[in-house]
C-alpha cells in the first residue's frame, strides 16, 4: 500500500486511487453526497429498482449468496432483501471498521440471512474465503462504481467476477448533459470538496505526510472526449510535501488525479459485458434521467 501510494504521488501526472477516498469519514461523506439534490445516481437507481423491482426478482430468482463490492452502510443492498430473499450475504469494503458497523446493525434486523462481511481490495484480487457459498452466487455492483475503472480494467474486473462463477446485477450511469454531470461532482455545498480533501487526511495517516487541506482546492467536470467525469486535488500555491521517504514539490495549479467515473452508452455496456464472458439477460433504465441497472448471466 505504501509502495502504491508513493508511486503515485511521485508519478508525472500524480495519481492516487479513489478506493483511498473511502477511510471512515471518508465514507460517512460519501453518505452524505448521496442525499444531495446534485447527486443524481443514488436516488434514480433506487428508482429503478423500486419500479422494476418484481421483475428484477424474478429475473435474479431467490436463495443467492448475494456478494455486495464496495458495500458501504450496506443500505442499497438490504432493500432488495424482501424481494431477492438472499440465502446468504456478502458485504465487501475497504472500510472494514464502517462495514463492521453496518452489518451488525442489520443482522439485527435480518436474523434469518447467514452474512459474513469482509474486508478487503477486491478491485485488484477476489479470492472469497471458504465461508462463502458457491451456491448462485450473485454479484451485486450498484451505483455505477463500475465507471471508477477506466474501460480495460474494468473489462479484466468483469472477467473476475466471470470466473469466480457468479452472475452479476449491476448499475452504470449513462452520458447526459455535462451540466448535470458537473454539478453532481462540485456541488454548491462543498460536500463533495470535502469528501476529495478528506484523502489528503487519510494520507496524512497512512503516510506520515504533512499534507495542509487549506492549500488544496477540489475539482470535479466531465471530459466529453475521455466519456468521464474527472475529480482533481489542485494546488492553491507552490507547495512541497513530504512524508516517510519521500516528498514532491506541487508547482500552483498542478493537480493530484483522484477519480474517474466513465460513462456509457447502454449499449456500449452491455457489448463490455459481452467481452467479459456475460451475457447480459435484462435491463431496465431510467430514461429520463438516464442510468441502467443490469442482470448478467455467465454466458
Amino acid at each position: 500500500m505504501i509502495d502504491e501510494l508513493t508511486q503515485g504521488l511521485l508519478a508525472r501526472q500524480a495519481t492516487i486511487s479513489p478506493k483511498y477516498l473511502y477511510d471512515p469519514l471518508g465514507s460517512r461523506l460519501f453518505e452524505a453526497i448521496c442525499e444531495l439534490p446534485e447527486y443524481y445516481p443514488t436516488r434514480t437507481e433506487a428508482a429503478i429498482f423500486d419500479a422494476h423491482g418484481a421483475d428484477i426478482a424474478e429475473a435474479v430468482g431467490h436463495g443467492a449468496t448475494l456478494i455486495d463490492l464496495g458495500a458501504g452502510n450496506c443500505a442499497k443492498a438490504a432493500r432488495l432483501f424482501p424481494l431477492l430473499k438472499p440465502a446468504q450475504y456478502v458485504p465487501i469494503d475497504i472500510s472494514a471498521d464502517f462495514l463492521r458497523g453496518a452489518v451488525d446493525s442489520l443482522q439485527r434486523r435480518f436474523p434469518d440471512i447467514a452474512m459474513t462481511a469482509l474486508g478487503m481490495d477486491f478491485s485488484s484480487s477476489l479470492v472469497l474465503p471458504d465461508a462463502v457459498r458457491r451456491e448462485r452466487r450473485l454479484f451485486f455492483y450498484p451505483g455505477s462504481s463500475i465507471g471508477n475503472f477506466d474501460p480495460e480494467t474494468a473489462l479484466s474486473f468483469l472477467r473476475r467476477l466471470r470466473e469466480a462463477n457468479g452472475d452479476l446485477l449491476i448499475g452504470v450511469d449513462l452520458i447526459k448533459d455535462k451540466a448535470v454531470l458537473d454539478a453532481a461532482y462540485d456541488d454548491a455545498l462543498g460536500v463533495t470538496a470535502a469528501f476529495n480533501l478528506n484523502l489528503l487526511n487519510h494520507l496524512n495517516a497512512l503516510l506520515g505526510a504533512d499534507f495542509q487541506l487549506r492549500e488544496w482546492r477540489h475539482r470535479g467536470f466531465f471530459h466529453a472526449e475521455r466519456s468521464r467525469v474527472e475529480m482533481h486535488l489542485e494546488a492553491r500555491r507552490d507547495i512541497v510535501v513530504r512524508w516517510r521517504g519521500g516528498e514532491r514539490r506541487f508547482a500552483e495549479g498542478e493537480r493530484i488525479h483522484t477519480e474517474n467515473s466513465y460513462k456509457y452508452s447502454a449499449d456500449g455496456f452491455c457489448d463490455l459485458l459481452r467481452q467479459a464472458g456475460f451475457e447480459p439477460a435484462q435491463r431496465w433504465t431510467d430514461e429520463r434521467n438516464p442510468f441502467l441497472v443490469c442482470h448478467a448471466r455467465r454466458d
